[in-house]
């Protein structure tokens, strides 16, 4: 079985190389919007055109013949920006054929980018157009028509390295290695399968009466990115000042991004490493639960779908599985007995109206969400398998004592 890793180092390149990444990441920005403006005047000569490959490809020519700095850029690179320009019309006219046929949902004609949302440079092929070397017993970083520069290497790549992009966030740089890794498939007997409820009042409750809380790290920080924010709309476009204070207050989402995803990876590393044999998760549309506008900004930071991400290609690495299931009424379905009553959010507790039962309505979620993975492929089937009772405790997880380290609370009320 062939897997793929992302491997993610900072790059430390001086003034020059600085020079030559920012200018190329302009040329890729210009070219991308150049390519663009031609297909938006296209289209809208013609509504039933189709933007396809090959008129892409002939605007691109177009673009390079009237500006040959396009052609400083790297050939793949220059490739990288064409595939960017095919999948934005590929999921442009997805959403038309989807509105068509009665789906609500806005076309989105592809948007030109900002030089602050075009923020990397793509090589795809590993045919010599970059190489890590050894240099002096430090490692350096070759990228073809850029040059040389200082890279940390944290930990070993595993694996072929397919391809390197080279990113810029908040003013500092990155290299980001896709490898594919050939490895044994192994699985893991199913002797232990645990359902995973994600919520805003507790990060995760689990079918056997264990939690964790995720920190608040935006809300930590919320009054310093509000401050940054407001410093920034009084300043001048385009001066410097402004860009200064863009960097501070990208800094800040920097730091904020980190430490959740910190907290993510040591999450899911102790879950798959506490003697569970399989995860089932609810398969949940974000970008529709978004549409609440009270609750968008807090399911937006609680990372759920990454969290789902790390945790499935951990789970997987280890021969484990992650089930995905249908989240519908998982929140107001009785784990005794099937009853379907309406829970208000406020309501924390369910309390059965059939059969009595009294239990966390997170808990009670993840049991559901547990017979639902234990009884796929029975459709329509009601039954209730053996369950961990909420109040049985599994083994304790012990974790080392480090500033935010994830901590699994075994029944009981949440930890805050």
């Amino acid at each position: 079985m062939e897997s793929a890793r992302a491997y993610r180092f900072r790059i430390h390149p001086d003034a020059k190389r600085r020079e030559e990444i920012d200018r190329r990441l302009i040329l890729a920005q210009r070219l991308y919007n150049k390519i663009l403006e031609k297909s938006r005047g296209e289209y809208g000569k013609n509504r039933n055109s189709k933007i396809n490959r090959s008129t892409l490809n002939g605007f691109m020519r177009e673009a390079i013949n009237e500006n040959k700095y396009f052609l400083l850029l790297y050939s793949q690179t220059r490739q990288d920006v064409f595939i960017r320009l095919q999948k934005a019309f590929q999921n442009f006219f997805r959403r038309i054929n989807a509105k068509k046929n009665g789906k609500r949902t806005r076309a989105g004609f592809p948007r030109f980018k900002s030089k602050d949302t075009y923020a990397s440079l793509a090589y795809p092929q590993d045919n010599g157009s970059f190489q890590i070397e050894r240099i002096k017993g430090f490692s350096r970083l070759r990228v073809a028509r850029i040059g040389t520069m200082k890279i940390d290497m944290h930990r070993t790549m595993e694996g072929k390295v397919k391809t390197m992009a080279i990113k810029r966030e908040a003013g500092r740089y990155y290299a980001i290695f896709t490898a594919m890794k050939e490895s044994a498939a192994s699985s893991v007997e199913n002797t232990r399968p645990v359902g995973i409820d994600v919520g805003l009042n507790s990060f995760i409750a689990m079918s056997d009466g264990k939690r964790a809380e995720k920190p608040k790290f935006m809300q930590e920080r919320r009054k310093t990115l509000a401050r940054w924010q407001r410093i920034i709309s009084r300043r001048k476009k385009g001066s410097r000042r402004r860009e200064t204070a863009k960097l501070k207050l990208q800094r800040e989402w920097e730091r904020v991004n980190n430490r959740s995803n910190d907290y993510l990876h040591k999450l899911s590393d102790m879950l798959v490493n506490s003697g569970y044999t399989s995860f089932a998760v609810e398969n949940l549309h974000i970008q529709n639960m978004m549409k609440n506008h009270r609750l968008a900004g807090s399911i937006q930071n609680a990372s759920w779908s990454r969290f789902v991400q790390m945790l499935s290609y951990k789970a997987e690495s280890a021969g484990m599985k992650v089930i995905k299931v249908d989240p519908r009424n998982t929140s107001k379905t009785c784990s005794g007995c099937g009853n379907i009553q309406n829970t208000p959010l406020s309501m924390r507790e369910y309390d059965c109206g059939r059969c009595g039962l009294r239990l966390d309505r997170d808990m009670n979620a993840s049991i559901n969400i547990l017979h639902r993975a234990t009884t796929a492929g029975h459709a329509g089937s009601h039954a209730r398998g053996d369950t961990t009772s909420t109040a049985q405790r599994g083994p304790q997880v012990e974790s080392p004592n480090r500033e935010h380290t994830p901590e699994i609370i075994s029944g009981g009320s949440p930890r805050l």
